[in-house]
């Protein structure tokens, strides 16, 4: 594979008569590198504080103090290959933390994993630009980001002599790519919950085949909303938290949805060098929220993104926020795109604090409403968000369309989004659509779809004859801890 950065091949368009971009007030081009709370309860801390932190201290999510406006770094952005257009956006929310020369390493390191030396490659399928982020090690779009957060917890630790133990929900995708991102890093382990039987046989096995020691799986008897619960409990456990030096890996950790926000300015450009257009459509498969949040931070930045398509499955309730402004839970529907089967969005808060004007007191009375009522309303639109729904036959006949008309095979989760973009065509807007995962891990959904076995992939297929490790646990604060505790006590 060509190496990355200044010596991987770039990309060129011809300039653009005018950025096309959203005007926000509170837009700045200074760097953002402290962060505060969505519920107003911390100081501000420091970008490698606010990854060590992961959830706020209080319970909130954390956030940049301002979002730098980069519209005038567009033009010498988009010839960039894909790891320095990483480092010219990671670095202005980084600020002083760590070094430049430090920070170019640690992301160069990231993406040399990648498959694909472009990384996250657009491809051209019919009447849509696929952006496919699936050329990572467990093949998901989930690596892009904790390729990165794994080598940045390493970077902090060694440079702290601190230990950190890692503890993370997962509806399929996020526990693999966080395993592997952290396997085998000293001074780490992880502990992963997911929900038994409710995640295809691939994720499952990409996650239990991992037998290194700092390595501890644990299948939750319950939904990943219970899981999503069990963590947030676990982190407003202030004395457990601190006692085990607790670190979060889902996308409730800033980094993430940092590393996630470069792939849409990289989408944006390379749709403009094709086709000439001036800003993009974005369709993301979303249930969590995290990925579509990574996007509206880059529309706010600046990028040239008209609006982003929200796609959901039958666990419908962020499309039916955007569309009617209630937030109601449901119960969780199993569906093909398991990896979607959510009803509390943990990445939501963030955005409710940007459409509640930054102010902190409105987030904490919608979450308490939330926690109280199990529904929070919200007046008004929002022009930056269209949403849809793709059912399970929506699924299918998209699967079954994109290969029979073009000879691409989209997983399922891609599927939904697909789907929902038919749906919100902009007259002179490409549509970008967020490929998620490799179809090789939802061999089930492709089979039913098409009628034939056609999704492979060498790291899929060995899976099945490998040794697994996991352990079920009951999907409660007390279970989970007194896991941890002794899994603690007896590691070397």
């Amino acid at each position: 594979m060509p190496p990355l950065g200044k010596t991987a091949s770039r990309h060129y368009v011809r300039p653009l008569p005018f950025p096309v971009a959203l005007q926000y007030e509170k837009a700045t081009s200074m760097p953002s590198s402290t962060y505060i709370s969505t519920r107003g309860g911390i100081s501000p801390v420091s970008f490698c504080e606010a990854v060590m932190m992961g959830l706020a201290d209080d319970g909130g999510l954390i956030v940049p103090q301002q979002i730098p406006d980069v519209r005038d770094k567009l033009e010498a952005w988009r010839n960039l290959s894909y790891a320095d257009l990483a480092f010219e956006v990671i670095r202005l929310f980084v600020g002083k933390d760590i070094p430049e020369n430090e920070l170019q390493a640690i992301i160069q390191k990231s993406y040399a994993t990648f498959s694909d030396p472009h990384v996250t490659p657009l491809k051209p399928v019919g009447p849509i630009h696929i952006l496919e982020l699936f050329h990572g090690p467990t093949l998901a779009f989930k690596d892009v980001a904790l390729q990165f957060l794994g080598n940045i917890f390493e970077y902090i630790l060694k440079k702290t002599g601190r230990k950190l133990n890692i503890i993370g929900a997962t509806s399929g995708d996020t526990g693999s790519a966080a395993i592997y991102g952290v396997r085998g890093k000293p001074n780490i382990s992880i502990f992963i919950m997911h929900p038994h039987g409710r995640v295809s046989p691939v994720q499952e096995r990409q996650m239990t085949t991992v037998l290194d020691a700092n390595v501890h799986n644990l299948a939750i008897d319950g939904t990943f909303d219970d899981g999503q619960r069990v963590l947030k409990e676990i982190f407003n456990d202030l004395d457990f938290k601190t006692e085990y030096q607790l670190g979060a890996v889902n996308s409730v950790n800033w980094a993430r949805v940092l590393a996630q926000i470069v792939y849409y300015f990289y989408a944006a450009f390379r749709v403009q060098e094709q086709t000439g257009c001036q800003a993009i459509q974005a369709s993301v498969p979303t249930g969590n929220f995290g990925d579509i949040f990574a996007g509206y931070m880059a529309k706010r930045m600046g990028a040239p993104i008209r609006r982003l398509i929200l796609a959901t499955n039958e666990n419908d309730i962020l499309q039916r926020f955007f569309n009617t402004g209630a937030y109601e839970c449901r119960s969780v529907v199993p569906t093909l795109s398991p990896s979607m089967d959510i009803q509390v969005a943990s990445n939501f808060e963030r955005y409710l604090y940007y459409r509640f004007g930054e102010k902190p007191e409105k987030v904490r009375a919608a979450m308490a409403g939330l926690a109280t009522n199990g529904c929070i309303r919200a007046e008004g639109a929002d022009s930056d968000f269209a949403a849809g729904q793709g059912n399970t036959q929506d699924t299918l006949d998209t699967i079954r369309q994109y290969y029979r008309e073009y000879g691409y095979l989209l997983d399922p989760h891609t599927a939904v989004g697909v789907a929902v973009a038919a749906r919100h065509h902009l007259h002179g807007v490409p549509t970008v659509c967020l490929a998620t995962a490799h179809p090789a891990k939802f061999k089930d959904a492709i089979v039913q779809a098409v009628g034939q076995d056609l999704a492979h992939h060498p790291a899929i297929d060995g899976l099945f004859d490998l040794p697994t490790r996991c352990a079920l646990v009951p999907a409660t604060k007390d279970a989970i801890e007194a896991f941890m505790r002794a899994a603690l006590t007896s590691e070397p």
